[in-house]
Formats: structure tokens, sequence, C-alpha cells
């Protein structure tokens, strides 16, 4: 066999066939252990569960939510630069932040590669759930929640890469070397697939008040799609579910007061998430995406090299900072500001970052910081237990307004976004447009890891929208080629060609 046969066959058996589905009774306080088949789902009702548990874990994957999901997140657009000393991470994060890239970045391989495996785990439970000896209303929830987070993984890779290979189930062995199964199926066709998941969870999900926290509910499964139809222009839908969420759901969803808490552990699972990352603490720290703070955290120390706060990557841009308009209290929740010496910049938790003169740089994240002293924490700074928000009540206001104003319906739009003013501090706004909602949008969600995404899609919407947004960030946006990241080289190279390169690329 040659070798290139060999890596065909190697890599299409981890993706396809050969993930392990590791789970655990309780995936906070549990380590992964075992593997779950046939016969054990089939005899013991909670076996079905672990399955799940087993796809969720997976949300811990570095390569899915930690650096190199920054990097292809905040970096890649004009929130963050690069950060950190101008050659560290220079050929990978920084090719990320100039729009650069080659297909041969490992950053992007390696997020490739880490949601496949997360559709393979979701595949192989979707396989086996129906042959649980549970009732057909836990069966009914637990498929449920496994193909809001497949949508949810398929989502994050057509924004990604566009067309990207549509596999729906597990594939008998037999076909273990057939090209089909690495060939791009068209966005239309992914996107196809990702709602059809996605109602699914809506019919068959339970309320949050009826599933243990962290747990896909109906209304995140709601939330989802009335995103996933925001990025199809599919405005009365998009309205519909955002509408039926902010009206049927009071008393359960609500904005927090307080902006800043939502990314403190105060603000974990509050009644404004609506789905977010689930960590924990245990002995092992297992149950947290690594480096997810650290790589963002400020770099202290002197300028010379690794500190104890973090590595300095993913700075918040200038572009930004004139994006808030004074007063806005979201700028001071968003962005660590260092202050020139001698006093240097104290943080929420009392924490002093040493002045400019000893910090690599002018700004870092404020919403990736855990507090290593006010915060639970195992004492491993590789692996704080930030819980990652993934959708929240302030952006379902902005997915409403949106489709509100396109649909015609400027008052419903106004009164979103001026909920969302009063609690940043701001003047409630007597007109809205929509450029005023997408400038509400970037500063309410800035750093959370869409903004590329955004601009992106409101390139469409509005041509040229993109391109001015970099340019004035001092980056190139080349349409026809920006739009979406390269297919990593490795991938076409283990495909034996089948997997073909978006275009400028």
């Amino acid at each position: 066999m040659n070798h290139t046969k060999q890596f065909i066959r190697l890599s299409l058996l981890t993706v396809l066939f050969g993930t392990v589905l590791t789970a655990c009774n309780d995936f906070l306080t549990t380590p992964p252990q075992g593997q779950i088949g046939v016969a054990a789902v089939q005899s013991d009702p909670a076996a079905a569960q672990n399955l799940v548990t087993g796809v969720y874990n997976i949300m811990w994957d570095g390569s899915m939510h930690g650096f190199d999901y920054v990097g292809m997140t905040n970096i890649a657009s004009d929130d963050a630069d690069k950060g950190s000393s101008a050659t560290d991470g220079a050929n990978s994060y920084g090719t990320l932040d100039n729009l650069n890239m080659t297909p041969g970045v490992g950053n992007i391989n390696n997020v490739w590669s880490t949601y496949f495996r997360a559709i393979a785990r979701a595949n192989q439970a979707l396989a086996l759930i129906p042959q649980s000896a549970a009732d057909q209303t836990t069966r009914n929830q637990l498929e449920g929640e496994v193909r809001f987070l497949r949508a949810y993984f398929y989502f994050k890779l057509v924004r990604f890469f566009g067309g990207v290979p549509l596999i729906e189930n597990v594939p008998p062995v037999e076909s273990i070397n057939d090209v089909s199964l690495q060939r791009r199926a068209t966005p239309e066709a992914v996107y196809a697939r990702i709602i059809a998941d996605l109602r699914f969870a809506v019919t068959n999900l339970a309320t949050k008040s009826q599933v243990a926290t962290g747990k896909a509910t109906k209304a995140a499964a709601m939330a989802m799609l009335a995103k996933v139809y925001m990025y199809q222009k599919n405005w009365q839908q998009a309205y519909n579910l955002t509408d039926s969420i902010i009206k049927n759901q009071v008393g359960t969803y609500s904005l927090l007061p307080n902006y800043a808490n939502i990314w403190r552990e105060a603000g974990a699972n509050s009644f404004e998430s609506i789905f977010e990352v689930q960590t924990g603490i245990n002995l092992s720290c297992d149950a947290a995406i690594p480096i997810y703070v650290v790589c963002q955290g400020p770099r202290t120390g002197g300028k010379r090299g690794w500190a104890d706060l973090g590595f300095g990557f993913g700075t918040p841009s200038q572009s930004l900072v004139d994006e808030y308009e004074p007063n806005d209290v979201r700028k001071a929740a968003t962005i660590i500001f260092i202050n020139p010496a001698p006093m240097g910049t104290v943080l929420w938790d009392g924490y002093r970052v040493p002045s400019r003169d000893s910090v690599e740089n002018d700004r870092y994240n404020y919403k990736a910081y855990h507090s290593r002293t006010a915060e639970k924490n195992c004492g491993v700074n590789d692996r704080l237990p930030k819980k990652l928000r993934i959708m929240r009540l302030g952006e379902v206001l902005l997915i409403h307004a949106e489709a509100a104003f396109a649909l015609g319906n400027s008052a419903d739009a106004l009164t979103d976004i001026n909920k969302l003013r009063v609690r940043a501090g701001l003047p409630a706004l007597t007109t809205i447009d929509r450029t005023k909602i997408w400038h509400e949008r970037r500063v309410e969600l800035a750093m959370e890891h869409d903004r590329f995404f955004d601009l992106v899609r409101q390139e469409s919407i509005q041509p040229g929208r993109a391109v001015q947004a970099f340019a004035a960030h001092g980056k190139t946006f080349t349409k026809g080629k920006s739009e979406v990241f390269p297919i990593p080289q490795t991938q076409i190279q283990l495909s034996g060609g089948a997997l073909t390169q978006n275009p400028g690329y």
C-alpha cells in the first residue's frame, strides 16, 4: 500500500468510523470514561445519556473553542489584532489577522479536523439512541440534543469554509475509502441539513426548567435556528422564532442588569444565557477549554516571554475602540485598557496588571478573563473553567431587530435596540436603520467570536461593507476569496484530491 492511500485510510478511520465515544455520568465532575456499544445501549437506559454527554464533552476541545478558534474568529475579524509580540505566531495567527492565510496554516487544519470529529461523534450517538432502553420521550430529547449540537458544528464549518463534506450517518465499514464521502457538498445542502436538525430539536427538546443546567433546550434550538435563517435572509422565520422567545419566555430569559457580569462566574447560566459551553472543576481539570483564557490574557512580567496571566493574543483593535459611543458601559466590560506607569491597571477582582512599560500590549479581552482568586478553578492556568457563552438573549434581541427592520417593522426593531442601549447606559434612539442595528450588534457582541461571520453576511446585503470595515482596520478583504478560509492542504492531500480548494487559495 502506498503512503497516500494509507493516510487516506487513517484519516477516514479517524473522522468517520474510529471516534471513541467517551462519556461520563456527570460531565462537570467525572472524567470521561469507557466506550459505549449497542449492547450497553439496549440494556441500560442511562447508556444513551452517556453517549450524548460524550458529544457535549468534545466542546472542550482546544481546536473547537480554544486558541485556534480565537485565531479564526476574533483575530481574523476587525474586532482584534493578533497581539503578543510582533514575531510571536506571525506565521500562523499573523496570517489570520492579515487575511493572507494559506492552506498550510496548521490552525485551520486543527479546526477542520476537530469539528469533523465532533460530527462523527454525533453521528455515532444518533445511530445508537434509537436502540436505547429509555422511553420514547427520552430518546426524542436525547436525539434533539445531539441534532442541535451537530447543527452547531456544521453551522461553524459552513461559515468557515463554505461547502464541506456532508456526513449524516456512520458509513458502513466497506465504504471506508469511498471518495464521495470526502467531496464537498454545496453550502445550500449543508444549510438544509442544519435547518432540518434544528427543526427536529425545536420540536423535541424540553424547556429550560425541564432539563439539567447546560443541556440544549427548545429556546436554544429556536435561537440557533433563527440565527441560521438570518444568514439565509429568511427574515420572516428569523423574526417569528425570536419573537416567540421574547414574548413567550418571560420569566425564563431576561437581560442581566450588569453587562460585565455576563462573562463572569456570577453570570454563568444566568437568565440571559440561552446556551453555553459548560465547564467545571475536577481532579484532573479536564472539564475546561484548554488555554482559552490564558491565550488571551494580559502578557505581563515584562516583554520577554510568557507570564502569569497570559500570552497576549487577540487584543481588541483600535477599530473596535472607536466604535463605542461615550459612556457606553460595554466598552470597559469588553476591553482591559493598560494604564501607564506607575499605577498599571486593577482588574475587577483586585488583580493589578503592571503598567504599560512592562506589558506587551495596550489592550486585552476582558470577556475572556477568569479570575484566579475570585472565581472557582483547579489551580491550573491552562485549564481555567471559563464557560463560553454561545447564545444569549442579547443576541436574540439583535436578530429580532434586524429581521423586524427587514420586514418593515421599525417599531419592534427600535424597541429591541433600545433595551440594549438602556442597559449599556446610553440614551434611547428615536429612529432606527440598518446601520444603527449593525453598530449595536458589533458593540453588544464584541469579542464574542462572531464578528468575522457578521461582516461576510453583511457584505452580501450591503456590498462593500466588509471591504470598508477591514480597510478601516488596516486590512484587505478580497471579495470572492476572503469570505471563507482555505480548505486545509492536509485534508486535500488525504482525500486524494476529492476535496477541492476555495477560490483564490
